[in-house]
């Protein structure tokens, strides 16, 4: 159960992180009561993970799924340009999140 709290509390990381950049410095409502939403959440979500979860293991993959899901609907979106060598990376983000649950 911790490890499916964990992704999803990376996936509202993605929300987050968007929902901030869209808020254009907490200016604009909604997306602002999106941010402040999502980040209590995806907190909320890491504490529980890291009860039972290394805390290094838990924010790692925390972060790797946040980052890559906000750069992927950056991408989709038209907001980041798209590259080969960006979804390589990407790609090697998502290796090492899988290697650290194949680990743990």
């Amino acid at each position: 159960m911790s490890w499916f709290v964990l992704i999803v509390s990376g996936v509202l990381e993605a929300v987050w992180a968007t929902a901030l950049g869209r808020s254009e410095g907490l200016s604009r409502l909604g997306p602002s009561i999106v941010f402040f939403t999502a980040l209590a959440a995806s907190m909320a979500g890491l504490a529980y993970a890291m009860r039972e979860l290394p805390v290094g293991t838990s924010y790692a993959v925390w972060v790797g799924v946040g980052a890559v899901l906000t750069v992927l609907y950056a991408m989709a979106t038209g907001q980041e340009p798209v590259s080969t060598m960006k979804v390589v990376f990407l790609a090697m983000i998502v290796g090492g999140v899988v290697g650290l649950k194949l680990v743990h």
